[in-house]
């Protein structure tokens, strides 16, 4: 299957900069994976497509601030993206410099919003990894304490302007508390307190689960036939209480909604013969068209860049045709695309 068949042209105007007023606001298209019926709402109408025993699964990883700014010990400038946390105070991040720092070289991170050097913070180039660099920081620093203070939001790159300060809140979901994702899971940027209370309300049924957000997902696929392509590595963890919560779903004939792609992915590897695990590991699954889901039933999703593996997943779910169509209709309603743009409930 070529990469370009996902290819589809979206006005630059149409890319959302900045949130909605209130994360409810956004629009909602819903769609019906088999018929391709479309129905246009608001995202508090979610309400109306759901039913008691149905089982919302979110993604509760937090967003670092996870861009730094810095020098090597040469003094050349450096900007530095984390990939993700590892043990023993590392970290796999992308360097952009003139000249790649060398492995056992120091690197200088900038404290933030200057352009002077922090004394404390202070990492050694360790290795090479995929086109990553591992660096580690001395056992006396803190990264939540002493590091990701100097951090700025690590905004998407078709996001053209500076962090402000709404980004600190507004990209971040409402129940994010595990650090560790460098990019949002979006679609969970929709729901606010109320919105939850309600669905509990109503007999609505919530898990969460972790998966880590690397900056690999916004990496383009380079490979024009989509089966030669390999993905990025991300940290899972899904314990027993969702298993429990997917199993009493099965049982009372609730459906399980995967809030984002994320949880679709970290779902999606848990599952052995049709059943989920729990687990804790590294995950580089791809779901494109002809995969077989196991645990997924329904999911709620933004909407996602041309021959991106988020649209081949969601394809994956529906269908090509069923996707782009609802794509063009998207774009000839305006509905604004992307990490800050509405949002598609795939039943």
């Amino acid at each position: 299957m070529k990469v370009s068949e996902f290819s589809y042209e979206l006005p630059e105007e149409l890319i959302a900069h900045y949130p909605a007023d209130a994360r409810t606001s956004s629009r909602l298209l819903c769609l019906n994976s088999v018929s391709g019926e479309m129905a246009h709402k608001y995202f508090t109408d979610l309400l109306n497509y759901l039913r008691p025993n149905d089982l919302l699964v979110f993604n509760n990883t937090k967003v670092i601030p996870a861009r730094f700014f810095g020098e090597k010990e040469t003094g050349g400038k450096i900007e530095i993206l984390v990939e993700r946390i590892m043990l023993d105070n590392c970290l796999l991040a992308q360097i952009k410099a003139s000249k790649s720092p060398k492995i056992g070289s120091k690197l200088f991170f900038y404290a933030k919003n200057t352009d002077q050097p922090e004394d404390s913070l202070v990492a050694t180039v360790l290795d090479l990894e995929e086109g990553f660099f591992k660096i580690q920081f001395g056992s006396e620093i803190s990264l939540s304490q002493s590091l990701f203070p100097h951090g700025y939001m690590p905004l998407p790159p078709y996001i053209r302007r500076q962090e402000e300060a709404l980004d600190l809140k507004r990209y971040q979901t409402i129940y994010a508390t595990k650090e560790g994702a460098v990019a949002a899971p979006t679609a969970g940027l929709h729901f606010d307190r109320s919105l939850i209370s309600n669905l509990l309300g109503n007999g609505i049924n919530t898990a969460f689960l972790t998966l880590h957000v690397g900056a690999g997902t916004f990496q383009p696929v380079r490979v024009k036939n989509l089966e030669e392509h390999r993905m990025h590595r991300e940290f899972i963890e899904l314990d027993a209480s969702v298993c429990n919560k997917v199993e009493q779903c099965r049982e009372k004939e609730g459906r399980v909604i995967a809030v984002g792609t994320t949880s679709v992915r970290c779902l999606e590897s848990a599952a052995e013969d049709g059943k989920l695990k729990a687990t804790q590991k590294e995950t580089a699954i791809f779901i494109y068209p002809g995969y077989k889901f196991q645990i997924v039933d329904a999911m709620i999703t933004n909407f996602h860049l041309p021959e991106s593996t988020l649209l081949m997943l969601v394809s994956a779910f529906s269908s090509k045709k069923v996707i782009l169509d609802a794509y063009q209709e998207a774009i000839r309603k305006r509905y604004r695309f992307f990490s800050y743009g509405d949002a598609m409930f795939i039943y």
